[in-house]
C-alpha cells in the first residue's frame, strides 16, 4: 500500500486513461521491436535505386562511404542499446515473478499460521474455565499450558517479525522496481527521441546525398560532353600542330638558306660592320616610326596648350597683384604708397618680359617636333631654350619674393589688419616661399633633361627615367602648393570683404586675383595629370634610335643622323614616279565596305544591271521617237520659214506692219500683255508640267536656233535630274531588298533556335514528370512502411497492455491477501 492509503488496484486499474497506457506501452513496444528498426532504416536509407550507382567523383564516393559507415555504426549501437534494455526488462520481470512467488508462499504460510493461531485461541478459551475449576488439581497442567503458550507466543512473534520483514523487503523491492522502471522508461524515451533525431538526420543526409548524386550525374554528363569536345579540339590541335611543324620545318629550311646567302653576301660585299661600334652605329638612320612622331607631336601640342593656359594665369596673377598693391593697404589715388610697394609694383610691371618667353620657348619646341624628325632627348635642342626662359623666370620670382614677403608684413602691421587676416598673410608668405622652391626644383630637372642635347656627358642615360619621375613629382608638388594658395587667399579675401573699410575696387581686385589663382591651380593640376599619364610613354620612347644600339652618343651624331635622314628622304623622293590615276583610297574603302555589308551584293548588282539594260533600251526607243519628232518639227519649221519668207516678199511694208501687230496681238492673247509695253529687255518665264522655260523678250524675234538650244538644254537637264532620282530610288530599293533578305535569314535562324528550345523544353518537362512519378512512388512506399510499423506497434501495445493488466490483477490479489492477513 501507498502511504496515502490508495491501493495498487486504484493506481493501476483498467480504468487508467488510454493516453498514459498507450504512451508507456508504446515505448515498450518500440523497445521490443528494436530488431526490426535496422531493416527499416536500411530500406529508407537506400530509397529508390539511383540511376547511376557509381558517382563521377571518387572523392565524393569515398566521403559517402565513410558517412555510410558512420550511420551503420550508429544504427548498430542503437540496436545493441535496445537489446540491452530488453534484457534488463526481462531480468526485472524474472525478479518480479520471483518476488510474486515468494509473496504467494508467504501468503500461504500466513494462512497456515493464522489457522494455527485460531486453533490455539480456541484451545486457550476452552482451557481457561477448565483451569478455574481445577486450580488445585491442575497446577502441573497449567504450567504445561503456560509453557506451551509461551512457546507459541515466541513462535508467533518470530513469524510476525519475519512477515513484517518480508513485507518490508517486498515494499522496498517494489519501490526499487518502480524506480528502475521509471529510469528505464525515461531512458527509453530519450533513446526514442535520439533515434527519431538520428532518423531525421539520416533522412536529411539521404536527401542530400540523392541531390548530390543527381548533381554529380549531371556534372558527369556535362564533363563527358566537355571531354568529347576537348577530345575533338585535341585532335584538331594535333592536326594543326602537325601542320605547324611542317610549316616550321619549311620555314626553317627557307630561313637557313636565306641566312647562309645573307652571310655569304655580308662576308663578300660588306667591308666592315658598323653596328658593332656604338660611335658608328649612332650615325645610322633608324627606322622611321611615323606613329611615334605623330604621338610625340600630339603630346607636345597638348603640353603647349597647358603652358599657354599657365602663362595666361601667371600674367593675370602678377598683374592683379600689382593692382592690389596700388589699392591696399593704402590707395595710391588718395595717398602715396610706401617705397617698398612702389619698388615691388615696378618689378611686377615687368612680369610679361619674363613670362611670355615661356610660351615662346614651348612653341619653338613644338615646332621642332615634326613627322620627319627623330624625337629623343639628344635631338630636342629647343628644350635648352625653354630651360633658359624658365631660369630667367625663376630669377624674376627670386627677385620679387623678398618684396612680396615685406609687403605682406606691411599689411600685417596696418591698423586695418585683424588677427585672422594676419594669420592668413603668414600662411600666404609660407606658400609663396614654397611656390618659388617648387619652380626652382622644376627648373633643375628640366635643365638636366636639356643636357643630352648640348652636353653628352652631362647626364647618364640610366638616369633619364629617374629625372622624368622627379619632374612628375615636382609638378604634383606645384599643384599642391597652388591648392594651398587658392584656399588661403580665398579665406583672406572673405575676411577683407567683411571689413567696413573694404572698397568695391578692392573686392573686384581680390576676385580677379582669386580667379587667376584658381586658373593656376587648374592648370597645374592638368599639367601634373598629363605628365603622370604619359610618363611611361616618355620613358619607353627614350629607347627609340638606331637599331641594335642603346641610343645616340652625342648631339653631333644625332644631328648628322638627321642630315643623313633628310638626304635619304630626298633621294627616295627623287626616285618616286608619278602614279597613274586611280580611284581614291577613301572612296575605294567606302565602296568595299558597301560591297561587304551587302549580303546579296552579287544578286543585287545583277538585278541592277538587268534593270539598267531595260531602262537603256526604253531610253533608246524614246530617243529614236524624239529624234523623229525633232526631224518632223524641223521640216515643219523650214516650211513655215519658207512660207513667211514668200509672204514677206509678196506683201509690202504696210502688210508687214499689220502682220507684226497681228503677231503682237496673238502674243498678248497668250498671256504676254505687258511685254510690248516695256521698252527694255525683261525675262519672261513660261511654266508648264515639265518645267520652267526662261527667255529674254526683245522687240526683235528670237533666233530659231537659240530657242531650240534652250528647249534642248532644258529637257536634257530634266532628263538628267529624273535619271539621278531614279538611280537613287533603285539603289535604295536594292539596299532594302538586301536588308529584307538578311532579316529573313535571321528570322529562319530564330525559328530554328526556337524549335531547338522547344525540344529542350519538352525534354525538361519529361524529366520533371519522371521525377514526379519517382517521388510519388517513393512517398507511397514510405507511407506503406509507416502504416505497417504503426499496425505492428498497435498490436505490440495491445499484448503489453494485456500482460500489464494480468500483472496488475495478480498484484491486487496478492495485496488483498496481505491486507487480510494484517487485519487478522
Amino acid at each position: 500500500m501507498r502511504q496515502d492509503g490508495a491501493p495498487w488496484s486504484q493506481r493501476h486499474s483498467p480504468g487508467t486513461p488510454a493516453r498514459i497506457r498507450t504512451h508507456v506501452f508504446g515505448r515498450e513496444g518500440w523497445g521490443s521491436d528494436a530488431r526490426r528498426r535496422p531493416a527499416l532504416c536500411s530500406r529508407s536509407a537506400s530509397g529508390p535505386t539511383p540511376p547511376c550507382s557509381h558517382p563521377a567523383n571518387p572523392e565524393v564516393e569515398e566521403e559517402l562511404r565513410a558517412q555510410n559507415q558512420v550511420l551503420k555504426k550508429g544504427v548498430v549501437d542503437e540496436q545493441a542499446n535496445s537489446a540491452a534494455l530488453k534484457e534488463q526488462l526481462k531480468m526485472k520481470d524474472q525478479s518480479l515473478r520471483k518476488l510474486q512467488q515468494e509473496m504467494d508462499s508467504l501468503t500461504f504460510r500466513n494462512l497456515q499460521l493464522a489457522k494455527r493461531v485460531e486453533l490455539l485461541q480456541d484451545e486457550l478459551a476452552l482451557s481457561e474455565p477448565r483451569g478455574k475449576k481445577n486450580k488445585k488439581s491442575g497446577e502441573s497442567s497449567s504450567q504445561l499450558s503456560q509453557e506451551q503458550k509461551s512457546v507459541f507466543d515466541e513462535d508467533l512473534q518470530k513469524k510476525i517479525e519475519e512477515n513484517e520483514r518480508l513485507h518490508i523487503q517486498f515494499f522496498e523491492a517494489d519501490e526499487q522496481h518502480k524506480h528502475v522502471e521509471a529510469e528505464l522508461r525515461s531512458r527509453l524515451a530519450t533513446l526514442e527521441t535520439e533515434a527519431a533525431q538520428h532518423q531525421a538526420v539520416v533522412d536529411g543526409l539521404t536527401r542530400k546525398y540523392m541531390e548530390t548524386i543527381e548533381k554529380l550525374q549531371n556534372d558527369k554528363a556535362k564533363l563527358e560532353v566537355k571531354s568529347q569536345t576537348l577530345e575533338k579540339e585535341a585532335k584538331e590541335c594535333r592536326l594543326r600542330t602537325e601542320e605547324c611543324q611542317l610549316q616550321l620545318k619549311n620555314l626553317h629550311e627557307d630561313l637557313s638558306g636565306r641566312l647562309e646567302e645573307s652571310l655569304s653576301i655580308i662576308n663578300e660585299k660588306v667591308p666592315f660592320n658598323d653596328t658593332k661600334y656604338s660611335q658608328y652605329n649612332a650615325l645610322n638612320v633608324p627606322l622611321h616610326n611615323r606613329r611615334h612622331q605623330l604621338k610625340m607631336r600630339d603630346i607636345a601640342g597638348q603640353a603647349l596648350a597647358f603652358v599657354q593656359d599657365l602663362v595666361t594665369a601667371l600674367l593675370n596673377f602678377h598683374t592683379y597683384t600689382e593692382q592690389r598693391i596700388q589699392i591696399f593697404p593704402v590707395d595710391s589715388a588718395i595717398d602715396t604708397i610706401s617705397p617698398l610697394n612702389q619698388k615691388f609694383s615696378q618689378y611686377l610691371h615687368e612680369n610679361a618680359s619674363y613670362v611670355r618667353p615661356l610660351e615662346e620657348g614651348m612653341l619653338h619646341l613644338f615646332e621642332s617636333i615634326t613627322e620627319d624628325t627623330v624625337t629623343v632627348l639628344e635631338t630636342t635642342v629647343k628644350l635648352k631654350t625653354f630651360s633658359e626662359h624658365l631660369t630667367s623666370y625663376i630669377c624674376f620670382l627670386r627677385k620679387i619674393l623678398p618684396y612680396q614677403l615685406k609687403s605682406l608684413e606691411e599689411e600685417c602691421e596696418s591698423s586695418l589688419c585683424t588677427s585672422a587676416l594676419r594669420a592668413r598673410n603668414l600662411e600666404l608668405s609660407q606658400d609663396m616661399k614654397k611656390m618659388t622652391a617648387v619652380f626652382e626644383k622644376l627648373q633643375t630637372y628640366i635643365a638636366l633633361l636639356a643636357l643630352p642635347s648640348t652636353e653628352p656627358d652631362g647626364l647618364l642615360r640610366t638616369n633619364y627615367s629617374s629625372v622624368l619621375t622627379n619632374v612628375g613629382a615636382a609638378l604634383h608638388g606645384f599643384h599642391d602648393v597652388m591648392k594651398d594658395i587658392s584656399k588661403h587667399y580665398s579665406q583672406k579675401a572673405t575676411i577683407e570683404h567683411e571689413l567696413p573699410t573694404a572698397t568695391q575696387k578692392l573686392i573686384t581686385t581680390n576676385d580677379c586675383i582669386l580667379s587667376s589663382v584658381v586658373a593656376l591651380t587648374n592648370g597645374a593640376g592638368k599639367i601634373a595629370s598629363f605628365f603622370s599619364n604619359n610618363l611611361d610613354y616618355f620613358i619607353a620612347s627614350l629607347s627609340y634610335g638606331p637599331k641594335a644600339a642603346s641610343g645616340f652618343i652625342s648631339p653631333l651624331s644625332a644631328e648628322c643622323m638627321l642630315q643623313y635622314k633628310k638626304k635619304a628622304a630626298a633621294y627616295l623622293k627623287s626616285l618616286q614616279k608619278p602614279l597613274l590615276e586611280s580611284v581614291p583610297y577613301e572612296e575605294a574603302l567606302a565602296n568595299r565596305r558597301i560591297l561587304l555589308s551587302s549580303t546579296e551584293s552579287r544578286e543585287g548588282l545583277a538585278q541592277q544591271v538587268q534593270q539598267s539594260l531595260e531602262k537603256i533600251s526604253k531610253l533608246e526607243q524614246e530617243k529614236e521617237h524624239w529624234m523623229l519628232e525633232a526631224q518632223l518639227a524641223k521640216i515643219k519649221l523650214e516650211k513655215e520659214n519658207q512660207r513667211i519668207a514668200d509672204k514677206l516678199k509678196n506683201t509690202g511694208s504696210a502688210q508687214l506692219v499689220g502682220l507684226a501687230q497681228e503677231n503682237a496681238a496673238m502674243s498678248n492673247a497668250a498671256g504676254q500683255d505687258e511685254a510690248t509695253a516695256k521698252a527694255v529687255l525683261e525675262p519672261i518665264q513660261r511654266t508648264s508640267l515639265i518645267g520652267t522655260l526662261t527667255r529674254t523678250s526683245d522687240s526683235e524675234v528670237p533666233d530659231v536656233e537659240s530657242r531650240e538650244d534652250l528647249i534642248k538644254n532644258h529637257y536634257m537637264a530634266r532628263i538628267v535630274e529624273l535619271t539621278s532620282q531614279l538611280q537613287l530610288a533603285d539603289s535604295k530599293s536594292v539596299h532594302f531588298y538586301a536588308e529584307c533578305r538578311a532579316l529573313s535569314k535571321r528570322l529562319a535562324l530564330a525559328e530554328k533556335s526556337k524549335e531547338a528550345l522547344t525540344e529542350e523544353m519538352k525534354l525538361a518537362s519529361q524529366n520533371i514528370s519522371r521525377l514526379q512519378d519517382e517521388l510519388t512512388t517513393t512517398k507511397r512506399s514510405y507511407e506503406d512502411q509507416l502504416s505497417m510499423m504503426s499496425d505492428h506497434l498497435c498490436s505490440m501495445n495491445e499484448t503489453l497492455s494485456k500482460q500489464r493488466e494480468e500483472i496488475d490483477t495478480l498484484k491486487m490479489s496478492s495485496k488483498g491477501n496481505s491486507k487480510k492477513n494484517k487485519s487478522r
